[in-house]
């Protein structure tokens, strides 16, 4: 493996946060004394193929410039290689970075990490749909919150945080039961209509919402949150229990750990990562360890 730093960047990212976070990151690495060779996409695909370069001339350290998606986004070329991956968040939610003890907002200690942070191999979640397999890092969202992220990425006004707030009007207006056909691991698939489904290998998504609290990056294990089904004013009375990480303990909720999990419903929608992975029909695996991280050392 050669001994120069490859620097993958997203300048797309949080609303054009990285083209700002990648120059700090690449300045920190340069005074620190590294070869730097960087590489910029402009699309998911022109991104993907210049991972595809980078990592064939043997970094020592592939350092990814953006957020969840960003690297999700790669992880195909990643897996490929034995190469350690620096994440730099600059995306809008950064929850594997919050996940790993990665700094936020400090673009110079997180590229730090390919100098001095300590390997970590993480959990890779894989979900098949029928439009294709997809690899995701954080949780997978199917239910409620899936709609709503799908609405948001549909609605061409208003801009920003608006957006979303809509978006979350409009589909608790529209809010009904979805019918649910679960099976976890090798159990019979059963009927388990509810609200959502959540699954994932990190405790959060949206930016730190804990829907998945205490879930281990690195136990091989994927955690499975079923929501009952809840009329409009318990979902919104259940939302303070989520953001604090403790709605885990009311009867409307199931919590259970996993190797796999297939979920369908008539109306599914499946996202992870800030990403729309498919519909109808999705089995969600975890490839254990499949993914070398570097991280703050003692962080666990």
């Amino acid at each position: 493996m050669g001994e120069h730093i490859a620097v993958l960047v997203n300048p797309f990212a949080g609303k054009g946060r990285g083209r700002h976070v990648s120059e700090s990151a690449a300045a920190h690495l340069r005074a620190r004394g590294a070869e730097v060779r960087i590489y910029s996409g402009s699309s998911p695909a022109e991104t993907f193929a210049l991972a595809g370069t980078a990592l064939a001339a043997s970094p020592r350290v592939l350092v990814v410039i953006g957020g969840d998606g960003t690297l999700s986004g790669v992880l195909d070329a990643v897996l490929s290689t034995s190469v350690p991956v620096a994440l730099v968040p600059a995306g809008t939610g950064n929850d594997l970075a919050r996940a790993l003890g990665i700094p936020r907002g400090e673009p110079a200690a997180a590229a730090e990490l390919a100098l001095t942070g300590v390997p970590r191999s993480v959990d890779v979640g894989e979900a098949v749909t029928p439009a294709g397999t997809r690899r995701f890092l954080t949780i997978a969202a199917l239910g409620f919150d899936a709609k709503v992220s799908d609405r948001t990425n549909r609605l061409r006004w208003p801009h920003g945080a608006l957006r979303y707030y809509l978006a979350l009007v409009v589909e608790l207006l529209r809010l009904r039961a979805m019918d649910f056909t679960l099976s976890i691991d090798s159990e019979p698939a059963a009927s388990a209509p509810g609200t959502l489904i959540a699954v994932g290998s990190t405790s959060s998504y949206g930016g730190g919402m804990p829907v998945c609290a205490g879930a281990v990056p690195d136990d091989g294990l994927l955690d499975v949150v079923h929501v009952a089904p809840l009329g409009r004013m318990r979902l919104l009375r259940l939302f303070p229990l989520l953001l604090r990480g403790t709605h885990l303990e009311r009867r409307e909720v199931v919590h259970r750990r996993a190797k796999t999990v297939t979920v369908s419903a008539p109306d599914l929608v499946v996202y992870a990562d800030g990403e729309r992975l498919g519909e109808t029909r999705s089995t969600i695996s975890v490839l254990p360890g499949a993914l070398t991280m570097m991280v703050p050392g003692g962080h666990a």
